[in-house]
């Protein structure tokens, strides 16, 4: 959480996780630093351990189904 207050430092010093960042370091630097690694296949992303049920699974589909037909207007 960052808390902004009145002569507090520029954005672009704010820490993140305790990293400072610097002006003018690239994406890819401060990702290659911290480890960060592009997603080689969609299996990395599976989590079959996620739902606790079948039941739970279907629930989080029907609400994200109804999420994205709704009308929001």
């Amino acid at each position: 959480m960052v808390e902004v207050t009145p002569g507090a430092q520029p954005a672009s010093r704010w820490p993140i996780d305790g990293i400072p960042i610097e002006e003018g370091i690239p994406v890819e630097e401060v990702f290659r630093s911290q480890g960060v690694r592009p997603v080689g296949s969609l299996r990395e992303l599976a989590h079959p351990e996620l739902w606790d049920s079948d039941e739970d699974y279907e629930n989080f589909l029907a609400d994200l189904y109804a999420s994205r037909h709704s009308d929001i207007g």
